[in-house]
Order: C-alpha cells, then sequence, then structure tokens
C-alpha cells in the first residue's frame, strides 16, 4: 500500500482513539443551512422522527432568492447522500456547480437528506447515542425507514403527490433497497437519479474490498464480531484537521485521502470542493453500513445483511440473505455512472442495468478520468452530470 495512505490511516486511527474526549470531538460547525445562507438563500430547517425514533435532520432551500418566486408553485426535489456522507456534499462546490443550488435556480423546492447516525442526525427518542443498540442498523433501515419517512414528510408540508429524487454513492443504495422492498413508493416518485449507483461489487478495484472484505466481509468472523453495531469512523475535530493540512501542504496527500474512491489521481477534482468537504467529513456511520457493502464484494449479489445462517434463519427464514429483486422498481430512473469509479465500475453497473428491467435510461459520463466523488467535487460536474440532470427533471415537467 502507498506510504502516504499508511500515514492517513494512521492518522485516522489516532483521531478514533480520542474520538471520545471532548476537546477532540464535534464542536461548532458551518452546517448546511448557514452554508447556504452565506450565498444568499432561503433555508428552513425540519426534524422527521422515524418510526423507529431517530431523528433526521432536513435542510430545505425553497426557492431562489435569485428568481424571488416563492408564490409560484415548486415541485420538490429530494436529495441523498453517500457513506460517510451528509447533506453538506450537495453545497460543498458552491452555487455555480452544486446540485442544490442549480436545482433552486431552476426552480424547483430543494430537500437536503441526513441519513440516522451522521453529524445532523445523532439523536433517537427512544435509544441513547452511547448504546450499541443505536448503531444497530445499516443501509437497509435507511432505504426502507428513513427514506419513506423523508418523503412522505416533505409530500405532506409541500401539498405535493409526488418528488423528484437523486441520490450519491449510498443514496442510489437505499433508494434501490426502499423500491424494491416497498415498491408502492414508486408512486411517490416523480423521477429519480443515481450517481454512481452502488448495488453490486464483484469487479470492485479500491483497495478497501481486498484489505477488509476477507477480513469483515464473512459473518462470523472475530473482526465481523468486533466491529458489529459501533460507530464507524465519527466525526473527529483531529482527524479532519490532519487531513485539511496535508491538503494544504501537499495535494498529493490529499489525493490519497479519497484514493479509495478512484483507480488514478483526481485529475478533475475542485481543490477548493474537496477543502469544504472534508470540514464535515467523515460524518459518521454505522459500522454495520461497511459491513454490509463488504459483504456485497464477498457474495458478489445485492442482498440483505448476512448474520449467518443461525440468524439468518430466525430473521429471514433461510440460510441465506434474501436479494433485493429490482425488477419491482417502476419509478422513472435514470443512472449516471463513470469510468474510473473504484467502486462501482462499469462492469457492476453493467449488472445493475441487466436487473433492473424498468431502468429509464443508463447514462455513461463521457469522460475516461471521471470517478465516484467528482460527482460531487468536480470543476465539470455542471456540464457532465448536473445540466443532464435538471434537463431530464424539467423533461418530467412539461419545460
Amino acid at each position: 500500500m502507498n506510504p502516504i495512505v499508511y500515514a492517513l490511516l494512521f492518522s485516522l486511527v489516532a483521531g478514533l482513539a480520542v474520538a471520545e474526549k471532548s476537546e477532540y470531538c464535534l464542536t461548532e460547525i458551518v452546517n448546511s443551512a448557514e452554508r447556504m445562507e452565506s450565498h444568499g438563500y432561503p433555508t428552513e430547517t425540519h426534524q422527521v422522527v422515524t418510526e423507529d425514533g431517530y431523528v433526521l435532520t432536513l435542510f430545505r432551500l425553497p426557492y431562489s432568492h435569485k428568481l424571488n418566486n416563492q408564490n409560484e408553485k415548486r415541485t420538490p426535489v429530494l436529495l441523498q447522500h453517500g457513506l460517510f456522507s451528509n447533506s453538506d456534499c450537495w453545497l460543498s462546490s458552491g452555487p455555480d456547480n452544486s446540485l442544490a443550488y442549480l436545482l433552486a435556480d431552476a426552480g424547483y423546492d430543494v430537500w437536503l437528506g441526513n441519513a440516522r447516525g451522521n453529524i445532523y442526525s445523532r439523536e433517537n427518542n427512544l435509544i441513547s447515542l452511547n448504546s450499541h443498540k443505536f448503531w444497530h442498523f445499516d443501509w437497509h433501515e435507511i432505504g426502507t425507514i428513513d427514506i419513506p419517512a423523508m418523503i412522505d414528510y416533505i409530500l405532506e408540508a409541500t401539498g405535493h403527490s409526488k418528488l423528484h429524487y437523486a441520490g450519491h454513492s449510498q443514496g442510489t443504495t437505499v433508494y434501490l433497497v426502499l423500491l424494491s422492498e416497498r415498491p408502492e413508493y414508486s408512486e411517490k416518485i416523480k423521477s429519480g437519479h443515481l450517481l454512481a449507483p452502488c448495488a453490486f461489487f464483484e469487479h470492485g478495484t479500491s483497495f478497501v474490498f481486498k484489505a477488509l472484505g476477507p477480513l469483515v466481509g464473512t459473518p462470523g468472523g472475530i473482526w465481523n464480531q468486533l466491529l458489529v453495531d459501533t460507530e464507524l469512523i465519527p466525526h473527529n475535530n483531529l482527524v479532519n484537521r490532519v487531513v485539511d493540512n496535508s491538503c494544504h501542504y501537499a495535494s498529493a496527500i490529499c489525493d490519497n485521502a479519497f484514493i479509495m474512491f478512484a483507480n488514478g489521481g483526481y485529475v478533475n477534482a475542485n481543490a477548493s470542493s474537496m477543502k469544504v468537504l472534508i470540514e464535515t467529513h467523515p460524518a459518521g456511520s454505522s459500522s454495520n453500513q461497511g459491513i454490509h457493502y463488504l459483504q456485497l464484494w464477498e457474495s458478489k449479489e445485492f442482498r440483505q445483511y448476512d448474520w449467518g445462517t443461525k440468524k439468518n434463519n430466525e430473521i429471514y427464514g433461510q440460510d441465506l440473505p434474501p436479494d433485493y429483486d429490482l425488477s419491482l422498481i417502476t419509478a422513472p430512473t435514470h443512472s449516471y455512472s463513470s469510468n474510473n469509479d473504484a467502486l462501482c465500475g462499469p462492469k457492476d453497473v453493467d449488472t445493475m442495468v441487466k436487473n433492473f428491467v424498468h431502468l429509464k435510461e443508463d447514462y455513461r459520463v463521457p469522460v475516461q478520468s471521471f470517478n465516484h466523488l467528482d460527482f460531487i467535487i468536480a470543476r465539470n460536474m455542471k456540464e457532465l452530470v448536473n445540466d443532464p440532470i435538471i434537463k431530464r427533471i424539467n423533461s418530467y415537467e412539461g419545460r
């Protein structure tokens, strides 16, 4: 492994070791609402309580101050972040490039979701944050509980019967989980847009798969048992400071901090966007989310969490966890993928497309170097991804 990566991982471990000490834990940050307000946009902060007690924060950009369209009918759009991320990812490249601002300027009512466990959704009315029970979830629960709760809340608040959805990375996984497990929600999706879609991982080239897959990707192993139901890579000021300073002094170190997402360098990345992203990333998640992804790499299937034969039979009534049936998804859905994605690469997108029988469009970014994180921080993402998304959403609005 690259020695720079070793250094970064050591810094991360050191940061995690002191994560419980108050002087290194989350302090005052610029949150999503404040970021939007700093650019002149109106904002609202909403809280949604799930059926199992998690309090999710939604940030709303209801209209554009550039359009003064607050009295006009505006269709809602829900944007959902990826693993280790939060709503700030949709804002990190500023008003001229980030999808949230561009959608607002195109006349939409934009809602930014935050999944349970990240820095904006760390409360549960029934369970303490310090309990392992708080972290007993993965992206299956985010897909089947959090996302429908957000959708229902937004539709009730706006008086609409449908919304548009866009997700990045894990934000695409939870969309696929929701609509395959609760297919009735396809009726509430006007259009879906999957950026760096993640469902199958057989051909994943990231070092993370080879380094961690054999250790935790199979149930029953010691590492799997030690890591389950814990917080994975929490937001930590020390870690963020190390990476931030490293990016400032050496772009090579900054690139390697995100090496798991790409097969090569970050030739498309906007350094300023990456610096903004690092301020609130990593944002925290359950270890089960990462374990579940590694299980998919091991099994080469898109299926529910594998608890081992005995517990699988108790939960699912069968030895192996059931697969997610993508053929049940009928919402008009567009896929946006890239060639240089080390997590969800072209061959695995091919597998998803083959199983997603009602997929409306399979769009491949026409730049070979475009990678997994470029959908959020690339200099050219507006032209290559965000403008096409808005054009497609507009088509559903008859524009």
